[in-house]
């Protein structure tokens, strides 16, 4: 349900618009982003009147948070990718074969809520990897296993809510039929025990593969690691076939020399899905160098900027303007269409977690991490934020043009030749 402002002649025409929406839903065509726009269409009926404030629109009466109709149609016309979101930070449940301990009549944890939350955030597509572990690389792989399954089993519990994301066709799908794009990733390629390993979790469903998480593994280095070897010959091997089965290669955890020799290697672009620019962060390696983000333009990838305070500024305060430059760095350095937004968070963030999981999620990280008390950038740590920034964007000068290749074009580019096999 949409409102313009608090007050009761746009609550009333909101909630008979709202009663026609729910009506809506139920005809052939109905799509979220259809939803948005006709809702957005409301608002310019009603402009006449003297309360309305200047262009800006209440999108959802859940909020209070306004936006202007150039934001809202860059977001609801665009393929919008956040190219590092899990569906939930709270994966209590996942050896359960569920996301958390909230159990709903569905089985897999989520509520009503939280699907209503996707559906609106505007995001189409969510890459939902994240770093499996395990004492030696049979249970690294397990976990993964569990992983990817308990996606594919909740897409298939959700048919009319989630897609999986397999192709570029797939990506024009989502961006038109209102569903919400999964896209199977994760974040340490220890699971690939062997060459053939790419091909069956390729078959599973996944689609972009971390060569490391932030430690060692056969493949490479990561970025916390005391000494980095660079790709080995068994990561060579991996990066050769996942070129060739169509399967991206990730590098936002790996450590420098192993994230520059993956350039060397890959013959097709290679991504930094979730990451920021270590000269605006000096010293913390989960930053790429200037050097690495200039080889990824010139391997034709992209790199999706993070939300995450202590990777985006090493010092208070840190704010939405401050995760904006890091979007003007990369623009002046390798130019937009090498630039997308990878926010690493979840749609709430991680700000919102129970204390006893955000401890225990803190412990598993080196003192190299630089944590401070939290860990979201107010603005940015909402299930609206594509709409934050955006409007940040605008403000700045971004062409509309620029604007939709970081939501997600640029990052359906780098796919279309990634997954051309």
């Amino acid at each position: 349900m949409l409102f313009l402002e608090e007050k009761k002649p746009q609550k009333i025409l909101g909630f008979f618009y709202g009663m026609k929406i729910m009506k809506d839903r139920k005809k052939p065509g109905y799509t979220r982003r259809n939803m948005l726009k006709k809702s957005i269409g409301l608002g310019g009926i009603i402009l006449g009147m003297p309360f309305i404030n200047l262009g800006q629109f209440q999108l959802f009466a859940s909020t209070t948070k306004k936006y202007s109709r150039k934001a809202i149609d860059l977001v609801t016309e665009s393929l919008v990718m956040d190219m590092l979101s899990p569906l939930s930070l709270d994966l209590t449940g996942v050896e359960k074969g569920i996301y958390n301990e909230k159990m709903d009549s569905s089985g897999d944890g989520l509520t009503d809520q939280e699907i209503q939350d996707y559906r609106d955030s505007g995001i189409n597509v969510f890459h939902i990897a994240v770093g499996t572990g395990g004492r030696n690389q049979t249970e690294n792989k397990i976990s993964s296993m569990t992983y990817v399954s308990l996606h594919n089993s909740l897409i298939s519990n959700h048919p009319d809510v989630f897609m999986r994301i397999d192709s570029v066709k797939d990506l024009d799908k989502v961006q038109k039929n209102g569903k919400v794009g999964i896209l199977i990733g994760l974040q340490n390629s220890a699971h690939f025990i062997s060459v053939d390993d790419v091909e069956l979790f390729y078959n599973l469903g996944q689609r972009v593969s971390q060569l490391t998480y932030n430690n060692r593994n056969l493949i490479g280095n990561g970025s916390t690691e005391r000494v980095d070897g660079g790709i080995t010959d068994f990561g060579v091997q991996i990066i050769e076939k996942m070129n060739k089965i169509g399967m991206a290669v990730d590098v936002s955890h790996c450590g420098d020399k192993t994230t520059l020799d993956s350039f060397e290697v890959s013959k097709k672009p290679v991504l930094i899905t979730h990451s920021n620019v270590r000269n605006l962060t000096p010293g913390h390696p989960r930053c790429k160098t200037d050097e690495a983000i200039k080889a990824m333009a010139k391997c034709g990838g992209v790199m999706g900027l993070t939300a995450v305070r202590n990777f985006v500024k090493p010092d208070e305060p840190t704010t939405i303007e401050h995760y904006l430059d890091q979007f003007d760095y990369l623009r002046d350095m390798v130019g937009v269409e090498h630039i997308g937004v990878g926010s690493d968070i979840d749609l709430h963030g991680y700000d919102d977690l129970s204390e006893e999981w955000n401890k225990q999620l803190r412990s598993g990280y080196k003192d190299s991490y630089a944590f401070r008390d939290k860990l979201d950038i107010e603005g940015v740590d909402h299930p609206k934020r594509m709409f934050d920034l955006t409007e940040g964007l605008i403000k700045r000068g971004y062409s509309n043009k620029h604007i939709k290749g970081i939501l997600g074009q640029n990052f359906k580019r780098a796919f279309t030749e990634i997954w051309a096999n």
